[in-house]
């Protein structure tokens, strides 16, 4: 039996390659839940023998005290960027340069992704990570090192055995699509200002003094460049991001290897076609000479490399009509101001709204019904108003006010300190009730079917529900409900059916449905995960919720503040009285005798016998990891009708193709193990 120490080490080893296979190389061996519980064993271990504390150590990416401020500190080599254009033209000059400048000798290009994230340099020593900078002015960057450590896609220490005495690193730091698009929507339920795009935010959060809050944002990184080196060499492009990869560092996906430059310009339309599969918002490429032996001999300008140049891709932008401003009111009942627009194609789909975010905003913008604007999505993400062309505004306009009273309810509004939102004050305002109500109703909440918006406002209207734990009294109104206009027996006795169904849904979406602020579906689950019931939740001091992982002082203050409210009390009261489950079910036995088992799966195109939601469920419950982009690490790619460019990079690829039939023909009945009847759906 191994002692303690030994078992330490052994964890440490065992996550550090984890973390290697699944960020470096994209080739996972583990599936997400066993990685979990090691990386919960070795910091249970560390906790029990802080004699073997290491701040190299896996579990220490939940980040640290605040600080004060951030030192600045002059760079080993200068950060310098690279020249750029939106011109092919210029692309192609730039080879013209490269060749007379070189005159004879031999050299190929490599083409990468350009992410458009924030620059930053990684120094180890001997392996280890000693301190991360930002670019700054290029000659002296901010000391950024408590901050990236919680990137958990950053090696603390290179893989090897002959490691370098020095290696500076250079990359990009980014935030995920999906991520942005989560923070968001979070940020405005929480009554503060969007972040314009992920670039923003992901400046804005590796700027945090709080690397504890930085660990919650969805950050990750590229590395493509090398500063100070000392003990390792990369005779070409290609050998450095080869090298990059066995040393444990994450490289741009997709680079092409170009002989000339004819096969840049293919790879630049490549690249761009394939923007949208990229986990990161990309702006162009980067064309840089693949011999790095020549780099001395094409040498720099002031500012940027002769070996090197950035082709950048013109946002896709067009002119509409801003037709009028709406006001929506969420479930938190922050009021969202929201552009109606004449229909436009955007970025390949058509757009008639687009979200003002808050007053600043339009304020700043000065934005106007009856205005032309011009429309783009931000980060390819978000439909945004990029600006108004006021010299095409109609005389009779007027500045849009903020409001006095909520559109809905007419009652007071107001601003929280420190916010940028107005909110509607009024907590049985119909507009809040119906949002809380659809969030509540939803697929990843209670996931009642038959109730959509409309219905739930006909309801509101006929004052037969006034907040979510109403519909479970609706059985005692029948009468009522089929009197409503276009209700028939069966449309009512399915809605009916559905709600008495979610009674005994997973504890992880009522938590969700519940509508705390700050609590999405993850730290959902990650609260069922740790308390078997409501109650036990409820009772949960703000200390032994901050000590969750994931769950920092706010998120814990918001959780502990919901359940000490003596209305939300009530609402939970009426939940249990109705027969609302409020315990943990029991955990479907892990069914591991199938196709499916341990494999990465794709979902693509439109399927017919389950919603996309079903699937990724079924996919959970069998052992399959859902994933959202095609990647070597793809096992399985299940195309339904229309599917797209996914299905065409991993017929590239050599990936295995499933039917949605195939997935639906791969439900086991019963368990293989135990002989007890499943259902999975």
């Amino acid at each position: 039996m191994s002692t303690p120490e030994e078992r330490i080490a052994e964890l440490r080893n065992q996550l550090n390659d984890h973390n290697y296979r699944y960020y470096a190389l994209v080739e996972p061996t583990i599936e997400d839940r066993d990685y979990d519980l090691l990386l919960e064993e070795l910091a249970e271990l560390e906790a029990k023998h802080p004699e073997y504390q290491s701040e190299d150590s896996p579990t220490k990416r939940v980040g640290g005290a605040p600080l004060n401020r951030f030192n600045t500190v002059p760079h080993a080599v200068p950060m310098i960027s690279l020249a750029n254009s939106y011109d092919l033209t210029d692309i192609r000059d730039f080879d013209q340069r490269t060749k007379k400048l070189l005159g004879d000798l031999s050299f190929s290009y490599v083409v990468e992704p350009k992410v458009d994230g924030v620059a930053i340099s990684l120094r180890y020593e001997n392996g280890r990570l000693v301190q991360a900078l930002t670019r700054g002015d290029g000659r002296q960057g901010d000391d950024i090192t408590k901050n990236i450590r919680t990137l958990s896609s950053i090696p603390l220490n290179l893989r090897g055995e002959k490691l370098p005495e020095v290696l500076e690193v250079r990359g990009e730091a980014y935030m995920t699509r999906d991520g942005f698009l989560t923070l968001n929507q979070q940020r405005e339920e929480d009554g503060l200002a969007p972040f314009a795009n992920p670039r923003n935010s992901a400046a804005g959060s590796l700027k945090l003094l709080d690397s504890k809050e930085v660990a919650k944002r969805p950050l990750d990184a590229v590395w493509y460049g090398v500063g100070e080196c000392r003990g390792i060499d990369f005779a070409t492009h290609r050998d450095l991001l080869n090298g990059f990869k066995k040393l444990g560092l994450r490289v741009p996906p997709l680079t092409r290897d170009c002989e000339d430059i004819e096969a840049v310009i293919q790879a630049l339309d490549e690249n761009l076609n394939a923007r949208h599969e990229y986990a990161f918002e990309m702006d162009g490429a980067v064309v840089k000479v693949n011999q790095r032996n020549l780099y001395d001999e094409l040498g720099s300008t002031a500012k940027s490399p002769r070996w090197a140049m950035a082709y950048k891709y013109e946002p896709e932008q067009v002119e509409t009509k801003l037709r009028s401003i709406t006001i929506q009111v969420g479930r938190t009942g922050v009021l969202t101001p929201v552009a109606e627009l004449e229909p436009v194609s955007v970025s390949g789909t058509t757009v008639s709204r687009a979200t003002l975010h808050n007053w600043d905003e339009i304020q700043r913008k000065d934005v106007r019904e009856g205005d032309t604007v011009v429309i783009e999505k931000a980060g390819e993400i978000i439909p945004a108003v990029v600006k108004v062309l006021t010299e095409k505004r109609p005389e009779d306009t007027q500045p849009f006010s903020e409001p006095t009273e909520c559109p809905v309810c007419k009652q007071s509004v107001a601003k929280r300190e420190g916010e940028v939102a107005w909110r509607c004050e009024n907590p049985t305002c119909p507009a809040k009730s119906l949002s809380w109500i659809r969030h509540f109703v939803g697929r990843r909440a209670m996931d009642m079917d038959h109730l959509g918006e409309e219905l739930i406002k006909v309801l509101l209207d006929a004052e037969l529900i006034k907040d979510p734990s109403d519909l479970y009294q609706l059985h005692t109104q029948k009468d009522a409900f089929l009197k409503l206009e276009r209700m028939a027996e069966k449309s009512v006795t399915n809605v009916i059916k559905s709600i008495e169904d979610s009674k005994d849904t997973d504890l992880w979406r009522l938590i969700h449905g519940l509508g705390i602020p700050q609590v999405g579906e993850r730290t959902a689950q990650a609260l069922e995960e740790q308390f078997e019931s409501l109650d036990e939740l409820a009772a949960a001091s703000v200390e032994t919720l901050e000590e969750i992982p994931d769950i920092g002082p706010i998120v814990a203050a918001s959780i502990s503040s919901y359940f000490q409210n003596d209305l939300q009390q009530g609402f939970v009261q009426r939940l249990k009285d109705a027969g609302v489950r409020v315990s943990r079910k029991q955990t479907l036995p892990k069914i591991t005798d199938n196709p499916l088992s341990g494999k990465t799966v794709v979902l693509t195109g439109s399927l017919t016998q389950l919603t996309r939601d079903e699937a990724k469920d079924l996919l959970k419950k069998l052992g399959a990891k859902a994933t959202g982009s095609v990647s070597k690490k793809t096992d399985i790619l299940i195309a339904g009708e229309a599917a797209g460019s996914k299905l065409s990079k991993a017929q590239s690829l050599g990936i295995e193709i499933w039917s949605e039939q195939d997935l639906v023909d791969c439900i086991p009945k019963e368990n293989p193990e135990t002989g007890e009847q499943l259902e999975l759906l």
